[in-house]
């Protein structure tokens, strides 16, 4: 029965994946046209013949990938009746003139890609979820920006942005999720200290014995405890933001685990925790590795120092890589339908994509797992003891 549950609504996901894939493409179509490029110039002056006929938006699948797995100053719920349905989120910018903050409600558009907001007495453009000061005049597209003419590349300047984007607020509310779980299963136990674990505490607990003695206890050794919360953190963090990516729709679709800042984050966490408590013996090996030749070691020195540093940046490349492979292979599979427009090929991709979102459940776990136990083993390295 539970799994006919979750066939259910992986199968709603994969449907509701596909239209919002569809309603993407009139937008896709005017946003390519901020880049300045000269095609598009052209075809602006082709004349009234070509201005007459409507032009028919061509599905480009790369743009809709990066679309729905990059970030956003506006969390898109749904499409009705032609309007865009959204939270708009605070975009906070430091500027010439200093501090400014509005809302991302406030970037107006038209049917040429125009996103323009004025606030402290200056003008903004966003293209493409990066925020320019916009220049005194439109270009001959209506937008906001210049364009190199040979790059194509947005030459306005911009300013510092440090708003509260789509992921931002989806680490709130990851945040809020993870307070819930645990905040639940400790009053229970306040109250019923002696009882068996049910609820949200029945499904806390296992989880939390397991991070505790079959990765903390196992791979740190006598001095686990300590460490304990740091990795139960990492572990529901990244779990719970996998399994929310997951979601296409309010309050999931945010790419918050396949954001490379976020998994570098994580990773300097770790770097910082392992090197900061590293006992003795651990830079010794590091530093001086004892029992070699003296000609041998300032070599393995340098190995060992450039190890420190990798360790942490694969750390960050895995958990970026494997969760925004996952999202591209699912997106891919539902443009298929777009690209080759017949009856036959939806129920293919439908499916295709119904088992890689399965098979998605089992790698944020998977994800999870592997960042906390290799965190725990870098931990266990760094606190070892000399063997006498």
């Amino acid at each position: 029965m539970f799994l006919r549950y979750c066939l259910l609504f992986f199968a709603a996901s994969a449907g509701s994946l596909v239209a919002s894939s569809d309603s993407k493409l009139s937008e896709q179509h005017s946003v390519g046209s901020s880049q300045g490029h000269e095609s598009h110039a052209a075809e602006a002056h082709d004349g009234d013949h070509a201005a007459s006929e409507p032009d028919e938006a061509v599905f480009n699948p790369k743009e809709m990938i990066m679309h729905h797995i990059a970030d956003s100053h506006g969390w898109h719920i749904m499409d009705w009746n032609e309007r865009e349905i959204g939270i708009p989120l605070p975009v906070i910018l430091w500027t010439r003139e200093g501090l400014v903050v509005f809302s991302s409600s406030l970037f107006h558009h038209d049917s040429e890609g125009m996103h323009v907001a004025e606030s402290g007495g200056q003008r903004f453009v966003n293209l493409h979820e990066k925020i320019y000061y916009a220049s005194d005049a439109p270009n001959e597209h209506g937008i906001y920006a210049q364009a190199d003419p040979i790059t194509h590349e947005v030459t306005n300047v911009q300013p510092w942005d440090i708003s509260i984007t789509k992921n931002v607020a989806s680490l709130f509310v990851s945040a809020v999720i993870i307070l819930v779980l645990f905040t639940r299963a400790a009053k229970f136990y306040a109250k019923n200290s002696d009882a068996a674990p049910r609820g949200l505490a029945g499904f806390v607990e296992p989880l939390v014995v397991f991070v505790r003695d079959d990765i903390a206890k196992n791979n740190i050794g006598p001095h686990y405890k300590k460490f304990v919360p740091l990795l139960l953190t990492i572990f529901f963090f990244i779990w719970v933001n996998n399994l929310m990516g997951l979601v296409p729709f309010f309050p999931g679709g945010a790419n918050v685990t396949g954001n490379i800042a976020v998994t570098m984050v994580l990773a300097f966490v770790a770097f910082v925790v392992t090197n900061f408590n590293g006992k003795r013996h651990y830079w010794n090996h590091i530093l001086w590795m004892p029992g070699l030749p003296v000609a041998v070691k300032p070599l393995l020195a340098i190995v060992e120092i450039i190890g420190i540093f990798t360790k942490p940046f694969s750390l960050m490349i895995r958990l970026f890589a494997n969760i925004t492979a996952g999202h591209i292979i699912v997106l891919s599979l539902v443009s298929l339908i777009f690209i080759f427009e017949t009856l036959w090929v939806s129920p293919v991709s439908v499916l295709l994509t119904l088992f890689i979102s399965v098979l998605e459940l089992l790698v944020t776990a998977l994800q999870a797992y592997i960042f906390t136990l290799l965190t725990a083993l870098y931990l266990g390295a760094a606190l070892q003891e000399e063997h006498h």
